[in-house]
């Protein structure tokens, strides 16, 4: 998008030109665009379901932008990006954590054995909780993951011994600030 600053000509103005253009005042400059087009017809099913999800993500910013302690702590972020907290807290509720990586290479069914896990998030992932299943289903054990000094890697002891390992599940949920959660899950 065409950007302009300290230019006379365009000082202050916003608004549609023409039908063609669109100017728009930022705290960045003058930002021009070419006007949208109306739709051509009606909303298909993911168009709908993607309103929906943007309306939600609304309403949820506009209740915790006025938070104190979530201002403080989406502020600093806001800064860096020149955005309003309003937008960076929006844009959290629009992406869901991911789980980039479930490392089972120290985990030999020992109490004491560590499942390492790398989850990340647009903002901030808040919880990591991972899962043990035997193959037939039955719950070895279950808890929540450390976080480590890189706040993307997170670290799971095992408190139970699992004698058999063929065909357990591991399954790893990550969860952010909105209540989002993604899980993976990984066969022995």
């Amino acid at each position: 998008m065409p950007k302009v600053k300290n230019n006379i000509v365009t000082q202050g103005l916003s608004g549609m030109l023409g039908g063609q253009l669109v100017f728009r005042q930022t705290s960045r400059g003058t930002e021009v665009s070419v006007a949208p087009q109306a739709p051509s017809g009606p909303p298909s099913a993911g168009q709908l379901a993607h309103q929906t999800r943007f309306q939600q993500a609304v309403i949820y910013a506009k209740g915790q932008a006025h938070d104190p302690a979530v201002q403080a702590e989406y502020a600093d972020e806001a800064k860096a990006q020149g955005l309003s907290v309003f937008n960076v807290i929006l844009r959290d509720h629009m992406q869901a954590p991911n789980i980039t990586d479930v490392d089972l290479s120290q985990y030999t069914g020992k109490v004491g054995d560590l499942i390492g896990v790398v989850a990340n998030d647009d903002h901030a992932v808040r919880s990591v909780h991972v899962k043990i299943e035997n193959s037939d289903g039955s719950l070895v054990e279950e808890g929540d993951a450390t976080q480590q000094a890189d706040p993307n890697q997170w670290q799971y002891k095992a408190t139970a011994r699992n004698a058999t390992l063929a065909g357990d599940k591991i399954t790893v949920t990550a969860t952010d600030n909105p209540g989002h959660s993604v899980s993976k899950t990984r066969t022995l």
